[in-house]
């Protein structure tokens, strides 16, 4: 079934490509806006440069600005979209978008770009724009939109249905609507559903929720989105200071927030941009560069520790053959950690906990890991090397380098929240290779200790 979906709108695609071509504008139209508005975009982002040119010709500012609402606001071509218009043509589709996706499209273009569309739009329309232009990136303010429905208190259900059908075409969502005091205060909620099943006559007041939750306009976009994610929201209020309202933000916008926020973990986790799949090979290696060249200089360290035990392991060789294993298995222990701890941060389970027990947590959880790898590690080592002390050395060096950096994969990222730094940038390859300096430190000091029960193995 799916597959019949997806052959018949390759079908549709084909045919719109072909009234195109044909410069067949009633054929266009009426196939095109048959399309689901997501494969409206879909069908406009496969165009060539000048098929797209020929599209504007068929299309009003209006409709394509529904299609951009749909397109994804970082989007790399963007851009390149938008200077492809007449100013004038890109100056209406933003009037005609919802403010927060218009402010999403502005904010990737150049100053001089961006107040020269500003320029030509309507003085409403542009005042608005230029206020959520104002707010810090990722922030509430940032991604709310101040196209909502509110209403007072004072009114009757009748004239609050009046609002809601006068405000419904332009409100990004309708049903909730925000009652707010005389000086635009926020005091309450209600529900289209509420407004639909009481009396006419109600008064709002008698029937609103008082409990209304907001957020405030300089609140991150990671807690905004995780309180809606929490409640099961459509869209949350978002207030100044004082809790007057000044807009929403709907569950649309979290979605992208919380793919944003999932993208950035993935790539400090890696150390690489995960979003460099489109770009070419030559700027895809000048982002991975950076990463790769600092943890060189921190793997050299590696090497270094390793050499300054050279004397050591030339009088008992068989300690080289496990440098691998413990530095692997501490690395891996060190990353799982890591991405726990990065996640735990993130969904902000680590809120009102006492510090120094997380740390306790860590180090139990390190402990009895390392407890269990370490003896199954003695057991193996003694029995394959017939020796029970040199599987003692490994497994007690196993059961160290793990635990430590278990407890660096979930200290450094809490460090690093704390003193207001992204957790995620505390990436794998780090991590992986600071287990790496710390468990050959660790392996080669212990076995130091106990070196006359195997020189010459």
């Amino acid at each position: 079934m799916l597959n019949d979906n997806i052959d018949d709108l390759t079908l549709k695609m084909a045919q719109l490509t072909g009234s195109l071509q044909r410069e067949d504008l009633q054929s266009f139209r009426d196939e095109f806006f048959q399309l689901h508005i997501y494969d409206q975009a879909q069908f406009y982002q496969s165009l060539a440069p000048q098929e797209r040119q020929e599209l504007y010709n068929f299309v009003s500012p209006s409709e394509l600005g529904d299609l951009f609402d749909v397109i994804e606001e970082d989007h790399s071509e963007i851009p390149t979209y938008l200077a492809e218009m007449r100013p004038a043509y890109v100056a209406e589709m933003l009037s005609s978008m919802y403010t927060d996706n218009a402010v999403d499209l502005l904010s990737q273009l150049p100053p001089n770009e961006m107040a020269k569309y500003l320029s030509l739009m309507n003085k409403e329309n542009a005042a608005e724009i230029k206020e959520l232009l104002h707010y810090e990136d990722q922030t509430a303010g940032a991604i709310m939109t101040t196209e909502y429905v509110s209403i007072v208190a004072n009114q009757t259900v009748r004239s609050a249905l009046f609002v809601l059908k006068a405000a419904a075409n332009v409100a990004e969502t309708i049903y909730y609507v925000y009652v707010v005091d005389l000086a635009n205060k926020l005091v309450g909620v209600i529900s289209l559903r509420d407004l639909i099943l009481n009396e006419e006559d109600a008064m709002i007041r008698d029937i609103m929720s008082e409990r209304v939750l907001s957020v405030k306009v300089g609140d991150e976009q990671a807690e905004v989105a995780q309180t809606i994610r929490d409640y099961d929201f459509l869209a949350i209020p978002v207030t100044d200071y004082d809790n007057h309202l000044l807009g929403i933000v709907t569950v649309d916008d979290v979605i992208d927030v919380i793919d944003e926020e999932a993208t950035s973990d993935y790539s400090g986790l890696a150390g690489v941009d995960v979003e460099e799949v489109t770009e070419n090979p030559f700027r895809a290696a000048l982002k991975r560069l950076p990463w790769l060249v600092t943890l060189l200089f921190l793997g050299m360290s590696t090497a270094s520790l390793i050499s300054h035990y050279e004397e050591l392991v030339a009088k008992a060789s068989i300690l080289a053959v496990f440098i691998s294993l413990i530095t692997g298995t501490a690395g891996n222990a060190g990353t799982q950690s890591l991405a726990v701890a990065v996640r735990r941060l993130a969904v902000g389970e680590d809120e009102g906990k006492s510090f120094f027990g997380l740390v306790l947590k860590e180090i139990l959880t390190g402990l009895i890991t390392g407890v269990v790898t370490g003896i199954t590690v003695m057991l193996i080592v003694g029995i394959w090397q017939r020796n029970l002390q040199l599987g003692f050395v490994v497994g007690l060096a196993m059961l160290c380098a793990i635990t430590v950096a278990n407890l660096a994969g979930s200290l450094i990222p809490m460090l690093m929240e704390r003193f207001g730094f992204d957790p995620a940038v505390a990436s794998g390859p780090f991590i992986t290779t600071l287990s790496d300096l710390t468990s050959v430190l660790i392996y080669f000091n212990i076995a130091g200790l106990f070196m006359a029960n195997f020189i010459g193995s």
